[in-house]
């Protein structure tokens, strides 16, 4: 059963990032916690206000690798992440809504526009069984 996704969440760029990234959730609407932490939805995908960079880019896609793998005769040159999203977390929680957006899951994933996929590593919360 996929985990509601909240603020600190981990995420990753699958297979060009090299180091993991945190989502920031910004309400949009009134706040909706979920164990104490703000609740995501699949609006939050905005590049540095939503996912943070992942480190450095290894995608050849990325123009500031291409021209660094070019300076250094073909060698790939890792640069900075930038990550360029180019639309919402996609699926979404199909009866969970948050100010009328999907709720965004564990399973919920979005691409960068030079073609790593940015999946979600921790949701940010663990269930915590009471006995």
């Amino acid at each position: 059963m996929p985990l509601q996704v909240c603020m600190g969440a981990t995420l990753q760029c699958i297979p060009f990032g090299v180091a993991p990234s945190t989502l920031i959730v910004i309400p949009k609407g009134p706040p909706v916690m979920v164990t104490g932490l703000l609740a995501a939805t699949v609006m939050d995908f905005a590049p540095l206000a939503n996912i943070l960079p992942f480190g450095m880019c290894t995608s050849i896609a990325n123009p500031m690798v291409a021209a660094a793998t070019a300076a250094a005769f073909g060698v790939l040159t890792p640069m900075p992440c930038v990550p360029v999203i180019v639309g919402p977390w996609k699926p979404g929680a199909l009866k969970v809504k948050i100010n009328k957006f999907p709720a965004l899951t564990d399973v919920s994933i979005c691409n960068c526009a030079w073609g790593g996929v940015v999946k979600v590593v921790f949701a940010g919360q663990t269930k915590v069984m009471v006995t």
